[in-house]
């Protein structure tokens, strides 16, 4: 499976926080990974700059997105938590779809 786009893993990145606790965004990375079946070669793959892995930046771009759109916010560095807006989204059950039309700040 190729590595997801950041938007592919904005919903993925949103119910994961869904549980109101804080997040670290180490430990979120890990768990997207094997959602997502991730192998250890596709961890490994590399920015064409090669400054970061290419799936750990994708991540952190889906929760920049989030964190844009008021749904999750950083209460300090690497932690992440839904916010009572992303809440009421995820209660609206989204489609994945969605990700791909969050209309940004």
């Amino acid at each position: 499976m190729p590595i997801p786009d950041y938007q592919t893993l904005m919903l993925p990145l949103l119910r994961l926080a869904g549980d109101a606790q804080e997040h670290r965004f180490r430990d979120a990375v890990e768990q997207l990974a094997v959602e997502f079946g991730i192998s250890d070669e596709e961890r490994s793959a590399m920015l064409p700059s090669g400054t970061a892995p290419l799936f750990d930046n994708r991540v952190g771009w889906a929760r920049t997105y989030l964190k844009q759109a008021a749904l999750i916010e950083s209460r300090k560095r690497g932690v992440f938590r839904i916010t009572p807006t992303g809440a009421e989204l995820l209660s609206k059950n989204p489609s994945p779809l969605l990700s791909h039309n969050l209309s940004l700040p």
